[in-house]
């Protein structure tokens, strides 16, 4: 190949001039060998190839039946990423990537795979932009198999304070608006300038508020980690997405409150990730929402956990957390790029007065979500959800219902008991805040 040059042809062979008729079969036949069995071993296959697009990055997941060995590049004119599979053969999975590919996609224009040379299969992902590659592989865990991930990050990383900003204004956000009003919207603009006055005045008269109160809400699981699958064939990741959707609508319109989301969509974010979002946008409270499960079936009901720093309040909390906690295993996390300094951080800052907080809004949520279903314990339970660590947030982790539960999960599929419980979830959030005003921010140095 002429990695220097910048070109790269699909498929290479060797020269056969000057070669005559026996040399050119065996030559051939040699070729033939190392299609079928590279370096003396058969070739290796794809299972599965997926494809997840999101604003802040697309993941490529290809998944084999055995480690996958590879070597990439980047190429520029036009932009692209160059993958090479050694030992793999091309088959109709690997044909079927540019079916992955939608148009959509922020960064992904198309996607094609071919014989590059013996026994190496070239995967060409052609870019709508400059990309940043983060390229790692798994180990097989849970259903999947061997794992070749490529994220595929902006070449500038996303500021969330700056999107937050551009996505709603104060007065828009105080004013139970979303969204930056159109430039030609005039109607929108005079409305959001009529009531500003007043949500000043109400900010002056009532000591409570005196800021916007930011909630972070954590749509568990996405992407490669479904959570878990109801016998019905519901994934934890839809439902808990749709539910912190409809809270967010909820909190955005309501006055000085806005609502923040860790996912948006259908892909996977890192669990401590989640935390350092939360705390780029400044989060007064962080809200991770899951739906449980259970091996026995009839295990029902809704709960409310908050980190431990002393052990769990029980064996089933434990049990949880750590199940939850493996969610950076199947979702895929490249071990290479975490920040150590974060993880220290997180867990070595004395979190007795952020823990004391979230047991209160735990508390506030709890009463409101037993209103609406069975509970399945009448307390905050305690345990050590890594999603939780965040220093200087009150956090907790509602579990919604049990999906495990074929009636349970009737309901969380259920647009209305949707409606319901995030309705309930934004009670007990205001419950809290009306309990517990935000003071001035004062916070730890924000962690790199």
């Amino acid at each position: 190949m002429h990695r220097r040059t910048g070109t790269y042809p699909e498929t290479e062979a060797p020269s056969t001039r000057g070669l005559n008729r026996r040399a050119l079969l065996k030559l051939a036949g040699a070729s033939l060998a190392l299609l079928v069995s590279p370096v003396g071993m058969a070739a290796g296959s794809l299972l599965a190839v997926r494809v997840w697009p999101a604003e802040e990055y697309t993941r490529i997941t290809l998944e084999g039946n055995r480690e996958l060995k590879f070597s990439h590049l980047m190429v520029k004119d036009p932009e692209r990423l160059v993958v090479d599979l050694e030992g793999i053969e091309l088959n109709s999975v690997l044909q079927s990537l540019p079916d992955k590919v939608l148009e959509s996609d922020p960064y992904i224009r198309n996607i094609r795979a071919g014989q590059n040379r013996p026994g190496v299969v070239r995967v060409v992902v052609e870019l709508k932009a400059e990309i940043n590659p983060q390229i790692f592989t798994l180990a097989p865990v849970s259903n999947y198999g061997h794992r070749l991930v490529l994220d595929l990050y902006p070449s500038v990383p996303m500021d969330p304070l700056l999107a937050l900003i551009e996505k709603s204004s104060p007065i828009d956000a105080a004013a139970g608006q979303t969204g930056t009003a159109d430039a030609n919207d005039n109607t929108s603009t005079e409305i959001a300038q009529k009531d500003a006055p007043q949500q000043k005045r109400a900010a002056r008269n009532d000591p409570r508020v005196n800021r916007l109160f930011t909630v972070v809400l954590d749509a568990g699981h996405g992407g490669e980690d479904p959570g878990a699958v109801g016998r019905g064939g519901s994934y934890e990741k839809n439902v808990t997405l749709d539910i912190a959707k409809r809270l967010r609508k909820k909190i955005d319109a309501m006055p000085n409150m806005r609502a923040v989301l860790t996912r948006d969509g259908d892909y996977f974010v890192p669990l401590a990730q989640r935390v350092v979002r939360a705390r780029g946008v400044q989060a007064d409270l962080f809200v991770s929402v899951h739906a449980d499960a259970f091996v026995r079936p009839e295990a029902r009901g809704s709960s409310v956990f908050v980190l431990s720093e002393s052990g769990a309040s029980s064996s089933a909390a434990r049990w949880l957390a750590q199940k939850e906690n493996d969610a950076d295993l199947i979702g895929g996390v490249n071990l290479a790029r975490q920040d150590g300094h974060l993880a220290r951080t997180l867990l070595d800052l004395s979190q007795a007065a952020t823990i004391n907080d979230s047991l209160k809004l735990g508390k506030a949520v709890l009463a409101e979500l037993g209103d609406i279903n069975t509970l399945h314990k009448a307390h905050v339970e305690q345990a050590g959800f890594a999603v939780l660590k965040a220093p200087d947030i009150p956090s907790i982790l509602v579990e919604t219902a049990f999906i495990s539960n074929p009636e349970e999960e009737r309901r969380l599929n259920d647009d209305a008991y949707q409606d319901k419980m995030a309705e309930a979830i934004l009670r007990g959030i205001r419950r809290y805040f009306d309990d517990n005003p935000p003071a001035p921010r004062t916070r730890v140095a924000q962690l790199g």
